[in-house]
């Protein structure tokens, strides 16, 4: 199937025919349970998605913003190594494949794909979305134990997105260790949550360790200057919603935002930005505020006004995560 429209678009409409028989109630009755899953103490030894009904729920609930929030991290990632493209691809505990879509949005064309999670209802509804883009026909839907005990092949990227909580202390770093080993780059995304980002961290500490380079968000390698316990790091992405997903969700507005915390690592040469906007721009009569995390390993508020001419509307025009200065101003 040969779709012209954006993965993004794919996704969605995909989305809406796999859930257009599936019960608003039963779907919402399922949302619940995932949402007290996700937010109490999931054993390690039982996947979360393990009925239809969970892995539809689901798809509507998390998919669109795990892949906004995913594409925003590889976008970020992309600039910091913008003559490089993965020939292939490991997602780890990718569920339903959200980060393989986000992959495909950032660079095109066909690669070997190969996604490993618990649950096997997840794999197939995945392999049913797959159908939809091109870029995931060679995909493989792989069931695997993520822990411990897991084993990646050499692969060129790794990605691994909302998957660090669900697993023990002794598992995470273990993942984390695997997939320095077997990748040329690792893009980790958690959710934006001081303990999403102590996650992030930890598992940047050990990336940098095996040798690879920070090429987002931080514009350097050294630590992190942000003092735990009294702040965090994360970013936002913006979802559109569609009606099913405003029903399944009980939401009105059109739109959410997502925040996440992330860390996109290689071994390749990098070229970090200059400074990171981590919170969202302060816009004021005649200035605006901008907190950026440095490339001298410290956070600075700066202010820009009027009198800075053209960096002024670029500082208007800025977003949160954005680099700073842009590329095409001093």
């Amino acid at each position: 199937m040969n779709d012209p429209a954006s993965p993004a678009d794919a996704l969605r409409r995909s989305l809406a025919a796999l859930l257009d028989g599936l019960p608003p109630r039963e779907a919402a009755q399922a949302v619940d349970r995932l949402i007290a899953n996700y937010r109490g103490a999931t054993p390690t030894d039982a996947p979360i998605l393990r009925h239809r009904a969970d892995v539809a729920a689901y798809a509507a609930y998390r998919m669109p913003a795990t892949f906004e929030a995913v594409r925003s991290a590889l976008e970020a990632f992309a600039e910091a190594v913008p003559d490089w493209t993965p020939r292939s691809h490991v997602d780890v505990g990718g569920g339903t494949g959200a980060a393989t879509w986000a992959v495909s949005a950032t660079w095109t064309g066909p690669r070997p794909v190969t996604v490993l999670d618990w649950s096997e209802p997840a794999l197939a509804l995945g392999r049913e979305l797959a159908a939809a883009n091109p870029a995931l026909h060679e995909t493989r839907w792989q069931r695997a134990r993520i822990g411990a005990a897991l084993t990646l092949e050499s692969t060129d990227l790794v990605t691994v997105s909302y998957v660090l909580n669900e697993l023990t202390a002794r598992d995470r770093t273990a993942l984390v260790d695997a997939a320095a080993a077997a990748a040329q780059a690792v893009v980790l995304v958690e959710a934006g949550t001081p303990d999403g980002y102590a996650r992030v961290i930890e598992a940047r500490d050990r990336l940098i360790a095996a040798g690879f380079h920070v090429a987002a968000p931080c514009p350097h390698s050294a630590a992190c200057p942000i003092v735990p316990g009294e702040d965090w790091c994360h970013f936002s992405a913006r979802v559109s919603r569609s009606s099913l997903h405003r029903q399944v969700k009980g939401g009105s507005l059109a739109y959410e935002d997502e925040k996440f915390a992330y860390v996109a690592a290689t071994r390749l040469p990098v070229t970090p930005a200059p400074s990171r906007v981590v919170r969202r721009p302060q816009i004021r009569k005649g200035q605006v505020l901008l907190d950026l995390c440095e490339t001298d390993e410290h956070l600075d508020r700066r202010t820009v006004t009027k009198r800075h001419g053209d960096l002024y509307k670029a500082a208007r025009d800025a977003a949160w995560g954005d680099p700073w200065p842009p590329a095409d101003r001093p």
